[in-house]
């Protein structure tokens, strides 16, 4: 597809979000790439996909075009899409709530996914990817070894691979646990209505609930102390993915 902006119905540019290929078990295997996906449908922004140019300006991904503006990152891509389409789902807030709405966002993305990472990558070398994703990127999926070693190379710098295994995943479980306690009984995590965390949330508790087979948190999430977790992802499916189920890649095979 060209990376140019489109007409919607009410004469505003449409999105052109730029992502990995869909996956087997959900829409996205990227967390930042659910995350972003999930911000549109909320925010109501029209977008369509681009599937066949995943990387962007930054050598990352997802990104967007809009009005010929190419922008990598997702957090960056967010704030430019609310400050275009006059979206701020978080007006609502207090202070002091947007500010802890930010801190569960930066530990989550920052710190979570860290350990996320060395684990699909590290301690599972990489073999979930073919259960999760039919058609890999070239580099993942001929080149894993060298994906794996540029990936234990970033984790050592960042200091998370620096950790022993079971340190690693200890700190992975006090993020899912805080972020547990805060939810409560809660329907999104500051209350009663989705906000631009939650897009966050969302995309990196999704990976753990369907996209991490055999990660030691999967049966926290189905039946142990994280139920709850589970139960978030499920209302964030229902309510924003109705058609979950058509977006992943056996529904495309013709």
């Amino acid at each position: 597809m060209a990376a140019a902006a489109l007409e919607g119905k009410d004469g505003s540019n449409v999105v052109i979000l730029h992502q990995l290929k869909r996956g087997k078990l959900t829409p996205c295997i990227s967390p930042f790439a659910l995350k972003l996906e999930t911000y549109l449908r909320i925010a109501g922004i029209a977008y369509q996909n681009d599937f066949d140019e995943p990387m962007g300006p930054k050598g990352k991904t997802p990104w967007i075009t809009l009005n010929g503006k190419k922008v990598g990152d997702s957090q960056l891509c967010l704030e430019l899409l609310s400050e275009t389409f006059h979206k701020d789902l978080s007006h609502h807030l207090s202070i002091e709530e947007k500010a802890v709405a930010r801190a569960f966002q930066i530990m989550a993305e920052d710190h979570l996914y860290w350990v996320m990472l060395v684990w699909r990558w590290i301690y599972n070398g990489g073999s979930s990817l073919p259960l999760i994703q039919t058609d890999l990127h070239f580099a993942v999926r001929y080149l894993r070894p060298i994906v794996v070693s540029r990936v234990k190379s970033q984790v050592s710098a960042q200091g998370m691979g620096r950790h022993s295994q079971s340190e690693v995943m200890e700190m992975g479980l006090k993020d899912l646990r805080a972020i547990s306690n805060f939810l409560g009984t809660k329907s999104f995590l500051m209350g009663d209505q989705p906000i631009e965390v939650d897009c966050a949330m969302f995309g990196m508790l999704a990976q753990i609930l369907w996209n991490s087979p055999g990660c030691p948190y999967e049966p926290l999430f189905t039946a142990g102390e994280l139920i709850n977790l589970k139960g978030y992802c499920e209302r964030m499916k229902r309510t924003f993915w109705p058609d979950w189920n058509q977006c992943l890649i056996p529904s495309l095979v013709r």
